[in-house]
């Protein structure tokens, strides 16, 4: 199994056209397609279209009987659709569910990944709390004693339940390296990133795809130097609580009607950094050529 997911050739078309059309046939063996009846033949012959429409099947639809009903417990399990949704695909369409499990529990990879998981959001927040105390904001370091405990018990628990183990094994761990078969890195990287962020529309409301959008960048470059889900876990799980607990400034002040600002520099610094990633990597976001077909 390539851990990157496969080639960058991008052929003509509209990316969504192409995705449509990308066979599990053509991402197990590019020249060839097997022909399919029935729902497993499309299935089979759509593995992404179908993995995002049982995602948002499973998630939407407990979601809405959380808001009807108030069951916190079906909020949670709403959270597992990619997870679920990947697996099933996987096993319906004949694949191997352990070997996609085990980029889940990969955790063999060079220290700079780790430190880049953990890490990556304090710096990207701090470079916000530096616009923010430029622009007159009374930036408090002193909060940061104060919200240490959050931040720790907000990573354990996204990282378990609240998006890093739900999530990245059907968004990393399945649908983008498929995609990376047939599109560049960026425009992969893009489509996923809307499709990730639309998801969270029902929980964040309808501006709530924008910054799922660009953040899926950093999460790209993670996935495709060190082929490690559990890295883009903890890198899910770092990033939640940054953006609750690392804006210093008092609660009053973020929650305040003037706090457009803030949702703009928030906003605006995760666009330029990922944008200067894709420029570093001059596009490839970590990305290598395979020296084997993905299986």
């Amino acid at each position: 199994m390539v851990r990157n997911g496969g080639g960058a050739a991008t052929p003509a078309g509209d990316p969504f056209q192409v995705v449509l059309g990308m066979t599990a046939t053509q991402v197990r063996n590019p020249g060839g397609v097997v022909a399919a009846e029935g729902l497993r033949g499309w299935v089979t012959n759509h593995p992404v279209v179908s993995f995002v429409l049982l995602a948002y099947a499973w998630s939407w639809s407990l979601w809405l009987i959380v808001m009807a009903t108030g069951i916190q417990l079906l909020f949670f399990a709403g959270g597992f659709g990619p997870l679920v949704s990947a697996a099933a695909i996987t096993r319906y369409t004949g694949g191997s569910v352990r070997d996609w499990a085990r980029s889940i529990l990969r955790w063999r990879v060079a220290p700079r990944y780790y430190l880049y998981a953990l890490g990556l959001p304090i710096v990207v927040f701090g470079f916000m709390n530096i616009e923010l105390l430029l622009l007159g904001y009374d930036v408090d370091v002193s909060l940061l004693a104060g919200r240490l405990p959050t931040y720790l018990s907000t990573f354990v628990l996204v990282a378990l339940v609240g998006g890093g183990l739900p999530e990245e094994p059907g968004w990393r761990g399945f649908a983008l390296p498929r995609l990376q078969q047939r599109l560049t890195p960026v425009r992969a990287t893009f489509l996923l990133g809307l499709v990730w962020g639309m998801w969270h529309v029902p929980l964040y409301g309808p501006l709530g795809f924008v910054l799922p959008m660009f953040l899926a960048f950093f999460y790209t470059w993670l996935y495709n130097r060190s082929g490690s889900v559990l890295l883009c876990i903890l890198l899910h799980a770092s990033f939640t609580p940054a953006l609750e607990q690392l804006i210093l400034l008092p609660d009053e002040v973020v929650h305040a009607g003037g706090s457009m600002t803030v949702d703009i520099v928030i906003l605006g610094t995760v666009v330029a950094a990922a944008m200067a990633l894709v420029a570093v990597t001059r596009g490839r976001l970590g990305f290598e050529p395979p020296r084997e077909v993905l299986r």
